[in-house]
C-alpha cells in the first residue's frame, strides 16, 4: 500500500499540539480560490516550475526523453501533451527550478519517517498530523497509519475539508484524537462559488463529529469578501452552538496570499474569479471574537 505525498513538514507547531510531523496527501474535492496549498489539489504528481531560479543551461531541455521542454523568453516551456511528469528533469536541474510536487511512499516508509521524531514528539506532547490537499482522498493509506500510530501511541490528528462519505468519517472517528476541521462559508451557494462544492456534506459531517464521542476543532480562514461579512459571522457561531458538542475551539486564520507563488509554479491562476480579498482588519477580530465568545465558543487567533 502506497500515499501520494507531496510534502513532509518537520516540527510543525500550528498543526495540533506540541511539535508534530505533518504529512501532505495530494489530492483535495475542493478548489478554494486563496488556496495556500495548490500543488495539493490534483491527486497526481505534478511539474513545478521556477522561472527566477532557472539558470537558462537547458541540462532539463537535453534531458527530457520526450522532447516535451524547451527555452524561451519566458523560460522553460512545458509542452503537456508531451509530458508524463517522469521527473528526469527535475533530477538534473543543478537550481532546483524544476521540482516534482508528489512522490509514492510505502506506508512502512511513511512509519519510519514519523518514528524519527518519536522524542520531540513525546517531550513536546505532540503526535502527528495527516494534511493536504485532503487526507481522505487515500483512505486506505490514512486508516493505515492511523491504525499503526494509534498502536505506537503515537497522538493523531487529522486536517480536513469534511468534504467525505460519512462512511470514511466513522470508520477514522476511532483511530483520531483530533479532527482539525476547515469551515469556510455558511451559505452553501456561496460555498459552491468560491470552494467548487456546496456545504451541505461538511455541516453534516460536523453534526457526525459533534454527536460521537471525537475531539475536534474548527478552523476559519478569515477573508474579507468572502467569509468575514457579519451575517456569515453570525451563522457560524450559531450553528456550532446549535451542535450536540461545541469545539474545543475556533481558529480564526486571518487571511494570506502565500498560494499565489505556489500557482505561479504550477502555470495555475490565483484567485481566478477576481475576487478582491483581503485580510480582516484587527476590529474585525475582535467583532469576531465577541460573536463566537457570546455563545460560548473559544476562539484562537492565528494558527
Amino acid at each position: 500500500m502506497t500515499a501520494t505525498i507531496f510534502d513532509i513538514k518537520r516540527y510543525a507547531i500550528n498543526d495540533g499540539p506540541g511539535i508534530r510531523v505533518t504529512l501532505f496527501f495530494k489530492g483535495c474535492p475542493l478548489a478554494c480560490v486563496w488556496c495556500h496549498n495548490p500543488e495539493g489539489i490534483s491527486p497526481r504528481k505534478e511539474k513545478l516550475y521556477t522561472r527566477k531560479k532557472c539558470l537558462g543551461c537547458q541540462l532539463c531541455v537535453e534531458k527530457c526523453p520526450e522532447n516535451a521542454l524547451s527555452l524561451t523568453s519566458e523560460g522553460i516551456l512545458t509542452d503537456p501533451a508531451k509530458c508524463t511528469v517522469c521527473g528526469i528533469c527535475a533530477d538534473h536541474c543543478p537550481s532546483l527550478a524544476m521540482q516534482l510536487s508528489g512522490e509514492e511512499y510505502t506506508i512502512d516508509r511513511l512509519m519510519q519517517e514519523i518514528e524519527k521524531e518519536t522524542l520531540v514528539m513525546d517531550q513536546s506532547g505532540g503526535g502527528v498530523t495527516f494534511s493536504g490537499g485532503e487526507p481522505f482522498m487515500q483512505p486506505d493509506a490514512l486508516l493505515e497509519l492511523l491504525r499503526r500510530c494509534g498502536k505506537q501511541g503515537i497522538h493523531r490528528a487529522i486536517d480536513t475539508t469534511l468534504f467525505v462519505k460519512a462512511d470514511l468519517l466513522k470508520a477514522a472517528i476511532p483511530e483520531t484524537d483530533l479532527f482539525m476541521v476547515d469551515l469556510k462559508q455558511m451559505d452553501s451557494s456561496k460555498h459552491q462559488y468560491f470552494c467548487g462544492t456546496p456545504n451541505e456534506r461538511i455541516l453534516a459531517n460536523i453534526r457526525l463529529l459533534a454527536s460521537s464521542q471525537a475531539e475536534y476543532m474548527i478552523r476559519i480562514p478569515l477573508i474579507e469578501g468572502v467569509n468575514a461579512d457579519e451575517e456569515n459571522i453570525k451563522e457560524t457561531a450559531m450553528f456550532l452552538a446549535s451542535l450536540d458538542r461545541k469545539p474545543q475551539c475556533v481558529d480564526l486564520l486571518p487571511y494570506h496570499d502565500i498560494g499565489r507563488s505556489k500557482h505561479d509554479k504550477r502555470g495555475t491562476t490565483y484567485n481566478p474569479v477576481h475576487i478582491p480579498m483581503q485580510a480582516p482588519s484587527e476590529e474585525k477580530l475582535a467583532r469576531c471574537r465577541e460573536l463566537f465568545e457570546k455563545h460560548g465558543i473559544a476562539i484562537h487567533i492565528g494558527g
